[in-house]
Order: C-alpha cells, then structure tokens, then sequence
C-alpha cells in the first residue's frame, strides 16, 4: 500500500494539533503493617485526615492518624487480603456516600452500598459522611411536633421535629421496639425515616426489617446496617452515613426521623479502633475525643429556617446501661448533648408495665412547645399524679389500714399507670390518647380490670370518634380545647361508662354491647 508524503505530513499535523501535554502524578504509598481492621502506611507525606485512600486489591480506607513516619488507615471493607507491602493510593477525596429519595425502601452498609439483593442504589449525587452541623443563624425553633403514638413518650417526654431525644435503659426493657413504634407510625405524616444498626445481630435486623415491611413502613425508610460481623471501622463509619442520608433528605427540605440503635457499640467501636492505633486511653479506656465523637453526629440533628429549606432531622441516639447507671461514662456524655431522655427501667418492664418509662428521670427539654395543646391540657397533671401514686405506693407497703381517700388515690395511680401501657408495634393518633387519659383522670377505668383496659378502652375510642369527630379533626389540626369541648367529651365519657360497663360487685366491670 503507497502512501501520500502529503497524507502523512497531514496526519502528524493533526496529531500534533491535539496533543495535549497533561503530566499525571499519583502519590502512592505502601502498607507496612496491616491487622484487625487498621493499616498503617508508609510514604502518603501530603495525605490529609478523613481523606480516602485506595488499597491494590480495590478496597477503600480513610486516613485516621497522622504520624511523622506513617499515617494510620481504617481499612473499610475487608481487610485479611491486603498485606504488607501493598500498594495504597490517595484519592485526594473524603469519605461520601449516595443520598436522596432513592435510599428509601432500601437496606444499605456503612458506604451506602446494597445489602438487599434489589439493584444498585438509584443517587445522582454524594454526600459527605462527615460534614459541619448547621450553625446558630440556620437553626430554627423546635415547634412542630414528631408524633411517635406511644402515649407515655407524647403524653410526659413529648418530641418535636428538630429535636434530639435520647432513650437510655438496660438490655431487654424495650428501647429498639420504642424507636421501632415511633418510625411505624410516620406512616401517612410526610416524615421520612432512617434506622441506623450499630453492632447488632443480623438475625435481630432481619426481624427489624420483616417487621417494617409488614406494617408498610419500609416505604418510606432507610436502614443502615453494621451488624456485629462487621469490622469495628464500619460500626464507627455507620452513624455518619445515616446523618448524611438524612441530610440529603433535609436538604430538600423534608423532615427526617433517625435512630441509632445504640451509640454505646459505637463508642466501643472507636475505642478499638483508637487503641490499635496506639492513641491514648483515658477514663475506661476511650480516648479523649469520645465526646466529640457524638457531639458531632448529633448537633447535625436540627430544624434548619425556610431560608435553608425548612426540613428537620429528629434524632433518637439508644445508650444502653448497666444495672441503670446512667451516671457511667457514655450515658453521661449523651445526656449533656441531648434535649432530654426517655429513661426504661428493668424493674417497671418486669412488672408488665411496658414501655417501661421511668416518668421521675425521664424528661423533654423543648418538646414541650411542640406538643399538641389537647394533649399538653390532659396530660398536664399527670407527671405529678404519677409521682404521688409511686410514693403512695412505696407508704401503703408499711401500713395495711388505709383511709378511703388513700385507697381511690392509689386505684386511681393503677389505672394511670395501666392506661399508659401499649403493645408493641401499636402506635395510636394523639386524638385518640387524649380520649383515653382524660377518661383516666375522670374515673372511667376505677373499677375495670387491668386485663379489660385494652378492650373498654378500644370501644371508648370507636364510641367517641362516632359521636365527637368534630372534636377529634380539631385535636388533630393542634388546636386548643374550650371548656365546652372539654365537658362535653367527659359527659359523653360517662355516658359510655354508663351503657357500656355493668357493675359486678368487687369483681370489676364486665364489657357488654
């Protein structure tokens, strides 16, 4: 084949005219030592903290520490086929994770990435795990309530969107169903969900997860999973991952419910990760920062202004105690961060009364002021009468002869109590606990069973709803009841207790249609 001088003149022009001359220089370094999730690296002089770094065998890790020599890594993914000697490049980028409407319904890891078999995550854009919380000026006031359908949490610790509200208790006293019931019931409220799992196990997320698709909460729910298979960098990374997902939701401006389910395995997980990177232990082994390891994570839940999109991010951080001390290192820590605590007791869980909110500990510092006013009118003795019944209680111990008064005092307390009881994965509207603690303060539930409680009072609700639907749009709607609303509800309670409960004698009532 003859070729043209002319043609070849041609084609070394055009070579010529779009030749770029781009030098590519990659900083890369090598893995010196490497084991139980950390690596330490050599030759990465102008990495910097937080940044991403890329090990041969395609995993990420982050940079933790700075040394002079070397820079500690935690190496997010798996780490037994990285050895000494691999090769780890910089990637000049923090650690992000993909954001928006497409996490919904979807179970993802610490990195956003799929654990549900369902297809990659549908996200155009990342969002940075670590990231500053919103400053003074953006903050808006906490004055819109976060129903969660538990009576005993909206009626004395109420919640608003924006807030941060710890629940703090022993294992096994019902902390995860409490969080679990408050996501279930933003069903149809226009509030997205995130459950964070720090260190659980699979087989309890699993239940988790079963349990929110069958109640149809999945829809509108994310969960982040760091099960206790996983490598301790992970449960450190998950909770941040959440934070971001629930920002790119607030951005747009959405109000977001998140859980961590707990940050006592979260601080456990730091606490490794600290000690393998040889930093030092202070006050039960922690290191130092482990404060500033939850400030940071929670001051990212707020109500952000109109200005900056009008969305929220309510958190509720789960801390698991011992033996109900709540003055030990992490507990302490969480509770100075928080706007107040929902305390469970061990004792109150075993007695059957469930959720077991202690009423004397626990406390809401802003949510308050966005309680629903019926519900703020009803419940407004009832941290005070419940107090009295439980020191009336612990007197009438030591005295078998009681005076009448005493005695209607501590039935009316029992019935208090009882009336505040709810079945897991039962969360009712706040018409609906207005009705039932009002007929509780009024004497309805005197003379009916415990055992009966659940039944008059779920025909009380059907009976009051039929005849007062008016008054129940205008609870729903936050607005306040007149005396006249408030009489006419209670003749219509003693009407219902008058058609519908038949005296037997001691025996309490019997229901009857």
């Amino acid at each position: 084949m003859y070729l043209k001088p002319e043609e070849i003149t041609e084609i070394i022009k055009k070579r010529v005219a779009n030749f770029e001359n781009k030098l590519e220089v990659s900083e890369v370094g090598t893995v010196i030592q490497v084991g139980d999730g950390i690596a330490l690296v050599y030759g990465l002089d102008n990495v910097m903290a937080g940044e991403v770094v890329t090990f041969a065998n395609g995993v990420q890790g982050m940079v933790l520490n700075l040394e002079e020599n070397n820079v500690g890594v935690i190496i997010l993914g798996e780490y037994t086929s990285i050895k000494e000697g691999d090769s780890v490049a910089r990637t000049k980028e923090i650690l992000s994770v993909p954001g928006g409407e497409g996490l919904l319904g979807r179970v993802v890891n610490a990195l956003g990435e799929p654990l549900d078999g369902k297809g990659p995550i549908e996200s155009t854009r990342l969002y940075p795990v670590e990231k500053k919380a919103p400053g003074i000026i953006e903050r808006d006031f906490v004055n819109v309530p976060l129903e969660t359908g538990i009576k005993a949490v909206d009626a004395l610790v109420p919640i608003g969107r924006g807030q941060r509200e710890l629940i703090v208790g022993d294992r096994q006293t019902g902390k995860t169903s409490l969080a679990v019931d408050s996501i279930i019931h933003q069903k149809g409220r226009d509030v997205y969900c995130i459950y964070v799992a720090i260190g659980q196990k699979t087989s309890s997320v699993a239940t988790l997860i079963r349990e929110l698709t069958e109640k149809g909460s999945m829809e509108y729910t994310t969960v982040v999973a760091a099960t206790a298979s996983d490598p301790a960098p992970m449960l450190y990374i998950a909770p941040y991952a959440g934070c971001a997902i629930a920002e790119s939701l607030m951005e747009q401006g959405k109000d977001v419910l998140i859980v961590y389910d707990d940050l006592t395995k979260h601080a456990a997980s730091y606490r490794e990760i600290s000690l393998l990177l040889r930093r030092p232990p202070g006050r039960e082994a922690y290191p130092g920062d482990v404060f500033y390891l939850h400030s940071r994570l929670l001051e990212r839940a707020s109500k952000v202004n109109l200005e900056n999109g009008g969305g929220s991010i309510t958190a509720l951080p789960i801390v698991e105690t011992q033996a109900g001390d709540i003055s030990s290192y992490i507990p302490t820590n969480v509770i100075s961060i928080t706007d107040g605590q929902i305390f469970l007791e061990t004792d109150l869980f075993n007695e059957g009364i469930r959720p077991a909110i202690n009423p004397g500990i626990s406390v809401s510092r802003v949510g308050g002021n966005a309680q629903f006013p019926a519900l703020k009118q009803v419940a407004a003795s009832l941290r005070i009468d419940l107090a009295q019944y439980r020191e009336l209680e612990a007197f009438s111990q030591f005295s078998s002869d009681l005076d009448e008064e005493t005695r209607q005092k501590l039935v009316r307390g029992e019935k208090l109590v009882g009336i505040l009881r709810q079945p897991n994965f039962d969360p009712i509207d706040a018409e609906e606990q207005v009705i039932a603690i009002l007929a509780a303060n009024n004497g309805l539930f005197d003379h009916v069973s415990m055992e009966d409680m659940f039944q008059v009072e779920s025909k009380l609700i059907t009976f009051m709803r039929a005849k007062h639907s008016n008054l129940f749009t205008k609870i729903k709607n936050g607005e306040k009841l007149s005396t006249d609303d408030f009489d006419s509800l209670k003749q219509s309670i003693e009407e219902f207790g008058k058609t519908h409960l038949e005296m037997e004698g001691d025996h309490g009532p019997v229901t009857s249609d």
